[in-house]
């Protein structure tokens, strides 16, 4: 079941910002988000916003999905006036390679109709292993694409049983080397660390597999129990136990060896690149409070402290946008001291670190101590900065309650 959408103000039906949030476009990088609703199964962790082909029957489907969007991108460009190009594009999902490449190129293409590229536009797709080819991958690049995340998870089979992920085992890097072969010179692979029943083995042989794909960044994350899933269910049932945060903070540390190891640094908690360039720009973007129009059903979106959602039934978004209104489900408006918690919250999660004077007297007073625990770098806090230590990096959210 994917999770619930917060609880905000009404949006207008013409999609309107006030011209606060306007003030000032173009001076942010801006980014594009398009969620793509469709997926051939629904993986047993996963709380998105992503519908099977049986849980949709008839009311949806990629074409009238696809109308959707083109319409929802024409009226972020009408309610934005002089619409910045874009300089991210993000296709998520979801699925999106079940669109095929010929799908996905149409995607594009209404992106480019509706705000146009920055000239070194990144250009960003998630693909399922099992759904793409050396065909596929020729064709997306030919379209635009720049950058592909691939989700691997694990290379372990009885890890990606416990996960419900449908493919195989050594897809992940074949496929990236694949991408690699068509042009792409940053591919992406997602792993999972701390699944019920994964071994200190287990872990070490994706990292491998990892580094045996030859790509340029990787993002790991620690498995979370969403409430409402299949995983959830059955961790109730006692069928699988929860994750132990202890065993997480290992299997972190085991994490970030391999890729330092591998040539990669970290530049963000759970994400690591080969250098600057291997970075994900619509991700930092996100970091960093930017702009960005999120399109698509559930997708939110952020322009100049307005943050916003939209319905999550792909038949509804469809619905809505036909009768010339806007998808959005609710919006809110964030207050000095929200974007400060914010600031705090995401960009402590960067290696760059958070600028000091970010804080208030209390958060200075507690970044000293932080410092003092090891939790910040106490070089960098005099020269004004909170950067996080490694050890800080294990306990990230802790260090953001104190210094909020």
């Amino acid at each position: 079941m994917p999770s619930a959408l917060p609880i905000g103000d009404p949006a207008p039906p013409d999609g309107s910002l006030p011209v606060t949030a306007l003030t000032g476009l173009g001076t942010r990088p801006f980014g594009v988000y398009v969620h793509v609703p469709f997926c051939a199964t629904r993986c047993g962790y996963c709380d998105f916003n992503t519908y099977t082909a049986g849980e949709l029957g008839t009311s949806a489907s990629p074409g009238s999905w696809l109308e959707g969007l083109r319409r929802e991108l024409d009226l972020a460009a009408a309610v934005l006036g002089t619409a910045p190009a874009a300089d991210t594009v993000f296709v998520g999902g979801g699925t999106p390679s079940l669109l095929g490449a010929a799908g996905l190129a149409d995607v594009l293409a209404a992106v480019r109709s509706s705000f146009g590229l920055s000239a070194d536009a990144e250009v960003t797709t998630e693909s399922n292993p099992e759904s793409t080819s050396p065909e596929f991958f020729a064709g997306i690049r030919d379209a635009g694409y720049t950058r592909v995340s691939l989700g691997m998870q694990s290379a372990a089979r009885h890890v990606l049983t416990v996960l419900d992920r449908a493919h195989t085992p050594g897809r992940p890097p074949a496929a990236a080397r694949e991408a690699r072969a068509a042009g792409f010179e940053h591919v992406n692979l997602d792993l999972i660390y701390g699944t019920p029943g994964e071994t200190a083995d287990d872990l070490r042989a994706s990292l491998d597999a990892v580094g045996e794909a030859g790509v340029d960044h990787v993002s790991a994350y620690a498995l979370i129990v969403e409430e409402g899933t299949a995983l959830a269910r059955r961790v109730r049932r006692g069928e699988l136990p929860m994750p132990d945060d202890d065993v997480l903070a290992d299997k972190y540390e085991m994490v970030d060896a391999a890729l330092t190891g591998q040539g990669l640094t970290w530049y963000e908690v759970s994400n690591w690149a080969a250098s600057p360039a291997a970075e994900c720009r619509h991700n930092v973007l996100y970091w960093q409070g930017a702009d960005w129009w999120g399109a698509g059903p559930g997708a939110h979106s952020h322009v100049g402290g307005v943050r916003w959602w939209n319905v999550k039934h792909p038949a509804k978004y469809s619905e809505l946008l036909a009768a010339g209104t806007s998808p959005a489900a609710g919006r809110e408006a964030l207050s000095a001291q929200d974007r400060r918690i914010e600031r705090v919250l995401l960009e402590l999660r960067l290696a760059v670190g958070l600028p000091v004077d970010v804080l208030d007297d209390a958060g200075r007073a507690e970044a000293k101590a932080a410092a003092a625990d090891g939790l910040l770098d106490a070089d960098a806090l005099d020269r004004g900065r909170c950067v996080l230590t490694d050890r800080g990096r294990l306990l990230a959210d802790a260090v953001v309650h104190r210094l909020t």
